[in-house]
């Protein structure tokens, strides 16, 4: 379960509000161009800065409007246990797919208190878990040795792992069970050449085609293809974190015309210099900018 491309979905905003119509675009964009799962109010959903029912009326609509078309995921992850619990509770009340809890942010439990968040959250709930290593945002790493005290838990299922380690992404592959996802489009690569199953996805977002092609071709061992699709998506990779997420794809989905480019304090826009980089690589990459847009890349 959760294997291949999964795209961890922007929440388009518009006046200060979620914007439904976008949203609606953007699911049916994904879906037609092969995303295998979505995973709404991930990070770089700006989970932080919406409110509970904000994202009860998120999930509802998102989860209406994808149908059973593919698996839908939530990120109810926090760092508050209680607070992951309720929501990872409404999610499967709203009738998502699987949940994606996140390492406790900013508390900096130990591996004890990681176990400990872990597990209290997969027993609360009958869902599908995917656990979501991501250091360099949470200020802690979750090892190895921590997933394999909780891999015997039935409903954790897969971990994303984005600490940018290929050795531990090995070593979770040689200590669990767990379906090992890549949480970093750069190396989704060389994730599945040390046993991920897929990735967790920001560019899928405006190239799902080409990131699909690039899981499939690495999947199935086709490497000479797989190296030429990454690659190609090489220049999108980097420049998608040339500020911080989402802004820079929130900014490029803009240009295409499928959302916004509106974002919650405390993240702004991207300026002016990034944008023009990030049309560059966009465009270096194949994805399809309207004419207007290409014209002004001179």
């Amino acid at each position: 379960m959760f294997e291949g491309l999964t795209v961890a979905m922007v929440t388009p905003f518009r006046n200060g509000e979620i914007d439904r119509e976008a949203t609606a675009r953007l699911v049916d964009f994904l879906i037609e161009g092969g995303t295998e799962c979505i995973v709404v109010s991930g990070s770089t959903g700006e989970a932080a800065t919406c409110t509970l029912e904000e994202r009860r009326r998120l999930w509802a609509f998102t989860r209406e409007r994808v149908g059973r078309r593919i698996p839908l995921v939530a990120g109810s992850g926090t760092n508050c246990t209680a607070d992951s619990i309720a929501l990872t509770r409404m999610a499967e009340e709203l009738g998502l797919d699987g949940a994606m809890i996140v390492t406790p942010y900013y508390n900096k439990p130990t591996p004890q208190g990681q176990v400990a968040h872990f597990t209290a959250v997969a027993k609360s709930t009958k869902l599908p878990l995917i656990l979501y290593n991501v250091p360099g945002r949470t200020g802690t790493n979750t090892l190895p040795e921590t997933l394999e005290k909780v891999q015997h838990l039935p409903n954790v299922v897969a971990v994303k792992e984005a600490s940018g380690s290929l050795d531990q992404a090995s070593a979770i592959r040689a200590r669990t069970r767990l379906t090992l996802l890549s949480g970093d489009d750069s190396l989704t690569l060389p994730m599945i050449s040390v046993g991920a199953a897929g990735i967790v996805s920001v560019a899928g977002n405006a190239a799902p085609r080409a990131m699909r092609a690039l899981t499939d071709h690495a999947r199935a061992g086709r490497m000479r293809e797989a190296e030429a699709a990454h690659r190609g998506l090489l220049p999108l990779f980097k420049a998608l974190f040339i500020e911080s997420n989402p802004g820079p794809v929130k900014f490029l989905l803009s240009a295409m015309g499928l959302i916004e480019n509106e974002l919650r304090l405390p993240l702004v826009p991207v300026e002016g210099s990034s944008a023009q980089a990030i049309l560059r690589a966009a465009g270096a990459s194949g994805v399809e900018l309207p004419a207007a847009v290409r014209a002004s890349l001179g």
